[in-house]
């Protein structure tokens, strides 16, 4: 979840019948037979697990009643990938403040970061480095800490990246080296992170080239006299001098390198779904047209609150403008917040289609929350058809509870996963929420009452549907297979070194496989010394 200017929740009556279709619904954990007859299970055909996996399983099962070993278990377990993920809203936000500190920013009465010099109802954000009430003050406004719990948490959420983005615009190199840090302490060995490239140079270009419903013709005209084409370069200056700044912060290169380093990065780009229409084309053409040309940036994702009256409005124009510039740019990638709404929040009818039009009109790679699956019309046939082209649903369980107060049974995890639906765990903005992606493991783990294949089998989700490019370790579809090896490295034993030239050939050149393998090395290792 991202960006905001300000936001603010509103109550639209629900039929009742709507009310309890949670409750009515497969969204609750539960025994077989409760899932829908026509799902598709997870898995035809489940392998057995492994010794290691059942040993790592009964520890597993041992430590339910201790959390702090409970969390020391799954802070060690790999993870694989964090591929929903948005670097300002990732990064701690006393983080943030001290960061803020070192820039010289003022804070306005408003607990806002604002540029210096600090004149009359402000004070320097340094001031926070003595003065702990007022540290505190501004960690509780901008980020989830000490939210009441029984208060709704949308405004509040989405009006942190508007207080701190003074700070987070300046500093992406150093927002990435914690980020990166992080990542690695928590065993990932993946990240997808979402940035606005040449956020004032495509907001410019849309206000001068103006609406065109002829999105061909919209299309000529940012590339006409080469100005798209002069924010590609714009976009890949910024990347090389964020790299630049990560490099210095990470001490690369250097004998004290910090850990996120050796972490693979890769940037998706922020489309402002609120802002006008021209604006979001541009800033989609732009995300589009740079993933084609610099391997750093994967693909384009639209952000903001999709309940805003401009993200209702135009939704499924956007998702035409998609579907219009995925012919144009084939190699660039989508992925797509969808369906991050609950009854209450939006009029009825706006529950019914957005997750369907990410599928079917955009044709997203994954959908980014999809929380509210079962109001939408047919949503049946969405399920089977994500299952069937291997759509795969970000999931972050803390965000969706604190923006819209779903979790538990009423979350939809279980009907993606009774419909054969890839799952990826993510942390959405772990800054903010005060998380980390430990912590949305074993909340699943608990929660949903996940066995350790289980939850293996979610990290591994996490890189086989990452945008790497090259082929996988894994053949078919793992979700509804399971993750069986391919025919070059069947019989290769992850840990110990590659026998056969065929297995070491698809390594090699294979970036997708080589991240998959360095974590089914880890995991071979994390399996062995499990309980011991």
């Amino acid at each position: 979840m991202n960006l905001n200017p300000r936001s603010s929740v509103r109550l639209w009556a629900v039929p009742a019948a709507a009310a309890t279709l949670a409750v009515l619904s497969p969204l609750a954990a539960g025994p077989a037979d409760a899932r829908p007859a026509d799902a598709k299970p997870a898995r035809s055909a489940p392998r057995p697990p492994t010794a290691a996996e059942a040993r790592t399983d009964a520890h597993l099962t041992s430590l339910r009643d201790s959390p702090d070993r409970l969390r020391s278990f799954f802070r060690a377990m790999p993870k694989g990938g964090d591929l929903h993920n948005h670097l300002s809203g990732a990064v701690s936000t006393e983080y943030l403040i001290e960061l803020a500190a070192q820039d010289g920013l003022c804070i306005d009465s408003t607990m806002t970061a604002v540029p210096p010099p600090c004149g009359p109802g402000t004070r320097p954000a340094a001031d926070a480095r003595t003065d702990r009430a007022f540290h505190d003050d501004l960690v509780r406004a901008w980020s989830m800490q000490d939210f009441p719990a029984d208060q709704n948490g949308h405004d509040h959420f989405f009006d942190t990246f508007g207080k701190f983005g003074e700070v987070t615009w300046r500093n992406r190199g150093k927002l990435l080296s914690q980020v990166a840090d992080e990542s690695v302490r928590q065993n990932q060995f993946y990240l997808e992170t979402m940035v606005s490239p040449a956020s004032d140079g495509a907001k410019k270009l849309a206000n001068d080239v103006g609406w065109d419903a002829d999105l061909a013709a919209l299309h000529r005209k940012l590339l006409a006299g080469g100005r798209l084409d002069a924010l590609v370069a714009e976009s890949r200056k910024e990347a090389d001098d964020g790299d630049a700044e990560f490099r210095t912060a990470s001490h690369c290169g250097t004998p004290q390198a910090r850990p996120g380093c050796e972490l693979t990065v890769r940037w998706i780009s922020q489309v402002s779904r609120g802002s006008s229409p021209e604006r979001v084309f541009t800033q989609m053409a732009l995300g589009m047209r740079l993933a084609e040309r610099d391997g750093r940036f994967v693909a384009v994702n639209l952000v903001q609150p999709e309940d805003w009256d401009s993200s209702l409005e135009n939704y499924s124009l956007q998702m035409r403008m998609l579907k219009y510039l995925r012919e144009v740019y084939p190699k660039a990638h989508v992925t797509l917040h969808a369906g991050e709404l609950w009854p209450g929040l939006v009029k009825p009818e706006d529950l019914k289609f957005h997750i369907r039009e990410a599928v079917d009109v955009a044709r997203t790679e994954r959908v980014g929350h999809g929380v509210d699956l079962v109001h939408e019309d047919n949503w049946q046939r969405t399920a089977r058809r994500m299952a069937d082209r291997e759509t795969a649903v970000e999931v972050p369980f803390t965000s969706n509870a604190q923006i819209l107060g779903v979790k538990g049974a009423e979350h939809p995890f279980e009907t993606y996963r009774a419909y054969g639906v890839p799952i990826v765990l993510s942390t959405d903005d772990q800054g903010i929420s005060r998380i980390d992606i430990t912590h949305e493991y074993q909340y699943a783990a608990k929660t949903y009452g996940l066995s350790y294949p289980e939850l293996k089998d979610l990290a591994r989700a996490s890189l086989e549907y990452a945008f790497l490019p090259g082929a996988s370790v894994w053949r078919g579809n793992p979700t509804a297979d399971g993750y069986r090896a391919v025919p070059a490295c069947q019989g290769e034993r992850p840990g110990l070194p590659v026998r056969t030239r065929s297995c070491r050939a698809l390594l090699a050149d294979s970036p997708k496989a080589r991240t998959e393998w360095r974590q089914e090395a880890a995991f071979a290792t994390f399996e062995r010394n499990a309980g011991r």
